[in-house]
């Protein structure tokens, strides 16, 4: 194919929009592509900020689609959503990423309508399709769709190739994350959290998985505010996903103390350059790991299964589920001994080395141009 390509991108979340929008912003740089940004659930508050803070304007807007429904619901929601503006813009090939509902519906749609499908972050397993459900079933699915397949990792393209997608077609790339991380970090970063901190450690966390709420949620704020109180010089800084549970669970549990900082969902730009600030990352968040080893930051995954062993076997991250004692045991080594702190915060490009978009970009060119 010669001349201008258009690429329609597929996405509804927060994580989906930033690791996107490396290669967007490339795509919008060249003559050779017009990149088409299809926006589904842009109502959500926290993609509006995402797409404000990263500067993406959408082609398509799906507003209308709501977020009360099941899996099932939405996702015949936006196939019919997604039909429609495909119909409409007769684009040359459709972009998804990783592993939501929306990157399931985009590769139905592309798949059907006979379009070339690239899966960007393609090759992710956990080996067991309901955890996390209904990510891990989603991916797979994506990956018996796809035409173009990358991989951020030689693991990723191992475990495409251990289920017959065709060695040609992936490419191991690393992740668009680490160009995203790279392209927002601040050296003259400031912020009012930072002021309130002080000289204390920062202990980061991020808690925003459906399955890690209700009780499980409960005992981690539970033990995270133990871990403050047993540590003087330790404050906590929680930017809160703005879900209703949740925010009362927040605000029972941790309101009031003056080494807990709980705050808004911060954008993008500010989160990562507090994560670069901070002692120690916890989370149930996949891209997180990701983050942490561009910043060289150890990681307690709230989580008992990891699509991305790589920060585990390679000891950047561990795994320790919303067990209050592992939790503890776990933060107390980080928080006391320097030599395991310091084992966790080792270099290491796991997930690529900044050039990742770069290449997927020029990997898409020499598809079409066959």
């Amino acid at each position: 194919m010669t001349g201008n390509a258009k690429i329609m991108f597929f996405f509804g979340t927060r994580a989906e929009a930033i690791k996107l929008s490396p290669i967007i912003n490339l795509m919008s740089d060249s003559a050779s592509f017009t990149p088409l940004l299809t926006v589904a659930g842009s109502h959500s508050p926290l993609l509006q900020q995402t797409l404000k803070n990263l500067h993406l304007q959408p082609s398509f807007d799906l507003q209308t689609l709501p977020t009360r429904l099941d899996n099932l619901e939405a996702l015949a929601e936006m196939l019919h959503n997604f039909n429609n503006v495909v119909n409409a813009a007769q684009p040359d090939m459709i972009v998804v990423i990783g592993d939501t509902t929306v990157t399931l519906a985009g590769s139905l749609c592309a798949s059907y309508h006979r379009l070339p499908l690239a899966h960007v972050e393609s090759g992710l397993r956990t080996h067991d399709k309901y955890r996390p459900f209904p990510d891990e079933l989603q991916r797979q699915l994506v990956d018996v769709m796809a035409d173009l397949y990358f991989a951020p990792t030689n693991i990723a393209r191992h475990n495409l190739l251990l289920e017959h997608h065709p060695g040609p077609q992936i490419h191991v790339t690393g992740n668009t994350i680490i160009d995203a991380v790279q392209q927002n970090l601040r050296a003259d970063f400031h912020s009012p959290i930072l002021d309130k901190v002080g000289d204390k450690r920062i202990i980061l966390l991020t808690v925003q998985r459906p399955e890690n709420r209700g009780e499980k949620l409960e005992r981690v704020l539970q033990t995270m505010k133990d871990i403050v109180e047993t540590n003087d010089d330790v404050e906590l800084v929680y930017p809160l996903y703005p879900v209703p549970e949740v925010m009362s669970a927040a605000e029972r549990i941790l309101d009031h103390h003056e080494r807990i900082l709980v705050t808004q969902p911060l954008p993008f730009t500010d989160y990562i350059n507090l994560a670069a600030h901070s002692y120690l990352l916890v989370t149930d968040s996949g891209s997180a790991l990701e983050e942490a080893s561009v910043l060289h930051k150890p990681v307690l995954l709230l989580r008992d299964k990891t699509e991305r062993p790589e920060v585990v076997r390679h000891k950047q991250a561990k795994i320790v589920g919303t067990d209050p004692t592992t939790i503890q045991q776990a933060a107390f080594e980080l928080l006391n001994k320097l030599r395991k702190y310091r084992r966790m915060t080792r270099s290491r490009e796991d997930f690529g080395d900044g050039t990742a978009a770069r290449q997927i970009v020029k990997l898409i060119q020499q598809y079409l141009n066959q």
